[in-house]
C-alpha cells in the first residue's frame, strides 16, 4: 500500500470523522488498490444505517477526492449500495 497516500486519506477522513462519530459511526481504511480504488469499512452505526451509501458518496468520497484527486473510486466493503 502506498503509505504516503494512505496518510493523506486518513487526514481527509479525519476532517469528516466528527460527523460520523456524532452519529455513533466511523470509517477505516481497508485497502488502496493499484488502480487507485479506495476500499473502506464503515463501522458502528454507519455499517447498518440505510443512509450509509449516501454518506459514503456525498461525504466520504467527496472529502477524499477533493484532497487526493488520483483516487478514482471509493467503495465500502460492507455496505449495500442502493
Amino acid at each position: 500500500m502506498n503509505t504516503e497516500l494512505i496518510e493523506k486519506v486518513e487526514k481527509a477522513l479525519n476532517s469528516i470523522r466528527p460527523y460520523l462519530e456524532a452519529d455513533g459511526g466511523n470509517v477505516k481504511v481497508v485497502e488502496l488498490t493499484e488502480d487507485m480504488v479506495l476500499k473502506l469499512e464503515l463501522t458502528g452505526t454507519c455499517s447498518s444505517c440505510p443512509m450509509s451509501s449516501m454518506t459514503l458518496k456525498a461525504g466520504v468520497e467527496e472529502a477524499i477526492k477533493r484532497d487526493i484527486p488520483q483516487i478514482v473510486k471509493v467503495e465500502a466493503i460492507n455496505v449495500a449500495v442502493a
